[in-house]
């Protein structure tokens, strides 16, 4: 089966609700290829990587997390950019990119799928906060930032960077995928016990340390794997499409 460039757009655009959402670059086609879309591929980043194993399995489509035209990037089409963009041109390649709307929508999106795969409970949206990025929930039982640390490496195969607010144990947690460190601020608001994203900057330090919540820096990439799968998964059956996911393994 098939669908067109034009379906295939609108309805994740109307499923993730882009219209809602102040972003820092476009979300949706950002580069256009062919009218019909029957081979998928998905992935965290459109890097040159991930683009050339896309031209290899023959995709029609890539959608990604991280796509292109962020703002304050340089605009000229040169080096790295115009390599990336001539692999798509030449190959006809449509690169949908969603940021912001598929970290927050609350079944597919990153922020939903990583308390799945970490096991918390009653994983919420914390309302009227950055525009639903930030949720929180709860552990089964209590753990030390140690015992919790160890899941989080166990099931995202990546070893967190742990700043540690105290020696309290932690029942109650907040999280936001990413780069949203800064979140911390609101977390510690909320009277969690700890706070997980995906990077720390110098400052994350003294903001745990000073407001008694351990933070967790799980990984960008690692913490941003789930969403475009799940997005991957529910729109190759609604559309009966030849699907791929590719990770392109990232450290940061």
């Amino acid at each position: 089966m098939s669908v067109s460039r034009a379906q295939f757009g609108q309805t994740i655009n109307e499923l993730l609700r882009v219209d809602k959402f102040k972003d820092y670059g476009p979300n949706g086609l950002q580069v256009e290829g062919g009218e019909t879309i029957q081979n998928l591929v998905t992935g965290v980043t459109a890097c040159q990587a991930l683009i050339d194993k896309a031209v290899a399995l023959n995709a029609d489509a890539i959608l990604v997390h991280h796509g292109f035209f962020w703002k304050n990037e340089p605009s000229l089409v040169v080096g790295m950019k115009r390599r990336r963009l001539k692999a798509l041109l030449a190959n006809d390649i449509n690169l949908f990119g969603y940021h912001l709307p598929l970290d927050a929508h609350p079944k597919l999106g990153n922020n939903a799928q990583l308390a799945e795969v970490l096991g918390i409970d009653n994983a919420r949206i914390c309302p009227e906060v950055a525009q639903d990025l930030l949720w929180q929930g709860e552990l089964a039982q209590p753990l030390t930032i140690e015992q919790l640390s160890a899941i989080v490496a166990d099931k995202l195969q990546r070893q967190p960077l742990v700043l540690k607010g105290g020696e309290h144990k932690v029942s109650k947690v907040a999280w936001c995928t990413g780069g949203a460190q800064d979140y911390i601020e609101q977390a510690a608001l909320l009277g969690v016990d700890a706070f997980i994203s995906g990077e720390a900057s110098e400052r994350t330090f003294h903001s745990a340390q000073e407001q008694g919540i351990h933070y967790l820096g799980a990984g960008h990439h690692a913490t941003e794997r789930y969403g475009i799968q799940a997005l991957g998964q529910f729109l190759s059956q609604e559309f009966d499409l030849n699907w791929h996911h590719i990770d392109i393994d990232n450290p940061v």
